[in-house]
């Protein structure tokens, strides 16, 4: 059997096969251990999720069905949580560039942020189950069942919780965890939105929403901790902050200072 040439021969005279663009070079730190990395962010969003979830089933049960003020730890857990997710998803939606996995704020605010939360649980669970009906859960009577420094602790939370998203949000890509000692191309004084009456809402919120969540749990000494520690915290960044933001934007910043406030006793 012979096979004919001219079947497998090429002409020249074909048309080139079209050339697909080449892809986008791939931003390598989405890569595992990059600052943006895909898989951090993902199983950070999944953990905090899986905390939020269980914690609040935990806390309604203990409540509910058990009846034990122990509910208050895991409410804890799951403010904590929300808190947490909140930091990263604002920032992916209104500061996109800076949606990095340390926008969780888990690992960056160091160890005595962990400690300071680790302590207030320690003290709800000594405190409710070694000294039932001590001083600890007694500073006030209770109404219908709830105690009255819950419900202030609920709603200190909520407005803490409330004002930061919104400051975080409104501030856009003028907002940053870290204060700012170079004046950035395109940075603007916010002064409309909650900026209108706070000049620091992000701290103002987390301010009133950490002495809550010590009202919540029932806590003294942390509570009292956590309002030396933070304000403390607070006066000596926004002293420092705002010598940057005078030299910033001069005249216009210390005019809106004079028209706004902090929020924070004792901080003017």
């Amino acid at each position: 059997m012979t096979l004919d040439s001219s079947s497998s021969s090429i002409h020249s005279d074909t048309a080139p096969t079209p050339t697909s663009k080449p892809p986008p070079p791939t931003d390598a730190s989405n890569f595992p251990n990059g600052k943006k990395s895909l898989s951090g962010i993902s199983i950070r969003a999944f953990l905090l999720g899986t905390t939020l979830g269980l914690s609040i089933f935990l806390a309604i049960s203990l409540a509910w069905f058990a009846s034990s003020p122990l509910w208050r730890v895991p409410f804890f857990l799951a403010s904590l949580a929300l808190f947490h997710f909140l930091e990263f998803w604002v920032t992916a939606e209104y500061n996109t560039r800076l949606a990095s996995v340390s926008a969780f704020l888990l690992s960056s605010n160091g160890w005595a942020y962990n400690v300071a939360h680790g302590s207030a649980v320690v003290e709800c669970i000594i405190s409710y189950t070694f000294f039932p009906g001590s001083w600890y859960p007694n500073l006030t009577e209770p109404v219908p069942g709830i105690k009255v420094q819950v419900v202030i602790g609920v709603l200190l939370m909520v407005v803490g919780q409330v004002v930061r998203t919104l400051a975080m949000a409104q501030a856009g890509s003028n907002f940053n965890h870290t204060v700012q000692v170079e004046l950035r191309e395109g940075h603007q004084l916010v002064k409309n939105g909650v900026y209108a009456f706070l000049r620091h809402p992000s701290y103002f919120g987390f301010f009133w929403w950490g002495l809550g969540t010590q009202l919540v749990l029932g806590n003294v000494v942390c509570f009292v901790g956590y309002a030396l520690v933070l304000w403390r915290f607070f006066s000596s960044r926004i002293q420092r902050e705002e010598r940057f933001l005078i030299c910033f934007f001069g005249d216009e910043y210390v005019e809106y200072k004079k028209t706004t406030r902090v929020g924070i006793p004792a901080i003017p």
